[in-house]
C-alpha cells in the first residue's frame, strides 16, 4: 500500500468544512497532520475524525517533511503571504478561491508558484460536479454545434448579518463583493465552457437590501469565445436566494446547467439529463451543498503531485477568470 501524503490545513472558518469532510473521505491516502488556527477549538474539527494536531504556527507545519501540501482556506488577504512561505518550505499548495484581493496580487501569487516549481490548486470545485464535467465533454465533442449565445446567473441571497461578520464585502479583506467571493465559482464555469472575449458593457451597484463596501449587484454584455454574445447577471440581494444557471444555444442543440443539474436537448436525438440532490449554497446557509465535488478536486489536486502534473484547476488558468472579473468591475458603471 502506497504511503498516504502529508497535509495541513490552514484556516478552519466555513471554508473548512468542505475540506475536513473530503479529508474524512480520503483518510486512507491523506495523512492531516495539522490544522492551523489562530483560536484552536476542536469542536471546528469535528468533521475529521483522525488524529491531527491543532496550531497556531504555519511555522511548525512548514518544518515538517512529512507534510507534501498545504490547503490554505483563509482570507483572500493573506493568501500571498501563506502561498509565498509555503513554496519557499518546498509546499505544494491547493488555495481557497479567490486566488488574492485583486488582479496584480493574484498574478504575482501565480508567478511565485510557477517560479517555484511547486502545484498551486484553487478550489473552484464547480467544475467537478458531474453535471459540469458532462456539459464540458459536449461541449469539447462539439455536440452541440456551433455556439450561438450564451447567459450565466448567480441569483443569490445573502442576509445582512451575513456582511456584518469582520471583514465581510470590504477590499481590505475580501478584495470585492459578489463578483470575487460568490460568483466567482460559476463565473469560472461558464469561462471554461465557452469563453470569454471582452466586456462590452456592465452595470455595477449596491442594491439598498445590503449595507456593504462593494457591490452586491452585477449585469454585463459580453462577447464569447467565438465571437457569439453572452450576458451576466451576478447577485446576493435575490431573497431567498436560487441556484446559479448557465444557458448555452448550440447549432445543434441547448444546454441549462443549473446548480448540480444539467438538462440538454438536441435538435435530433434524445435529450440528455444528470441530475444530483443537494443544495447549492445560494441562500442564507452558506454552507448548503455537497463536499463530493471538492472531494473530487482535493483528489485531482493530490494525484497532480504524484503525477508530476498541473492540477486540472491550477492558478495559471484561474487567472484568467481573475482578468475577467477585472474587467467587469472596470467597465462597470456604478450605481446606487
Amino acid at each position: 500500500m502506497a504511503a498516504r501524503m502529508g497535509m495541513a490545513l490552514v484556516g478552519l472558518g466555513a471554508a473548512a468544512l468542505p475540506h475536513l469532510r473530503s479529508l474524512q473521505d480520503l483518510a486512507d491516502r491523506i495523512d492531516l497532520r495539522y490544522a492551523v488556527t489562530r483560536q484552536p477549538h476542536a469542536d471546528r474539527i469535528r468533521p475529521y475524525t483522525g488524529p491531527v494536531q491543532l496550531v497556531d504556527s504555519l511555522d511548525l507545519v512548514l518544518q515538517d517533511p512529512i507534510v507534501q501540501a498545504v490547503i490554505v482556506a483563509t482570507p483572500p488577504s493573506t493568501h500571498l503571504d501563506i502561498c509565498q512561505r509555503c513554496f519557499a518550505a518546498g509546499k505544494h499548495v491547493l488555495l481557497e478561491k479567490p486566488l488574492e484581493l485583486n488582479l496584480d496580487r493574484s498574478a504575482r501569487l501565480v508567478e511565485l508558484a510557477s517560479a517555484s516549481g511547486l502545484n498551486l490548486g484553487v478550489v473552484l470545485q464547480h467544475r467537478f460536479r458531474a453535471a459540469a464535467i458532462t456539459l464540458q465533454q459536449l461541449m469539447d465533442e462539439g455536440r452541440l454545434g456551433e455556439v450561438q449565445a450564451a447567459s450565466v446567473r448567480v441569483p443569490w441571497w445573502r442576509t445582512q448579518a451575513y456582511y456584518k461578520e469582520p471583514g465581510r464585502g470590504t477590499l481590505a479583506r475580501d478584495g470585492g463583493g459578489v463578483l470575487l467571493t460568490q460568483a466567482i465559482h460559476t463565473l469560472d464555469l461558464f469561462r471554461a465552457l465557452v469563453g470569454v472575449q471582452s466586456v462590452k458593457a456592465a452595470t455595477v451597484r449596491q442594491t439598498r437590501l445590503h449595507q456593504m463596501e462593494t457591490e452586491d449587484h452585477v449585469t454585463a454584455l459580453m462577447v464569447l469565445g467565438n465571437g457569439a454574445p453572452g450576458d451576466l447577471m451576478a447577485t446576493t440581494a435575490m431573497y431567498p436566494g436560487y441556484p446559479e444557471t448557465i444557458d448555452i444555444i448550440g447549432t445543434l442543440g441547448s444546454a441549462r446547467l443549473s446548480g448540480a443539474n444539467l438538462q440538454v436537448h438536441f435538435l435530433e436525438g434524445a435529450p440528455l439529463s444528470v441530475s444530483s440532490e443537494g443544495g447549492t449554497g445560494s441562500g442564507a446557509n452558506i454552507m448548503d451543498f455537497s463536499h463530493e465535488p471538492h472531494r473530487d478536486l482535493l483528489t485531482d489536486f493530490m494525484e497532480s503531485i504524484t503525477q508530476n502534473r498541473a492540477p486540472r484547476v491550477n492558478g495559471a488558468d484561474t487567472l484568467k477568470t481573475h482578468v475577467l472579473i477585472d474587467e467587469l468591475l472596470r467597465m462597470g458603471v456604478s450605481t446606487h
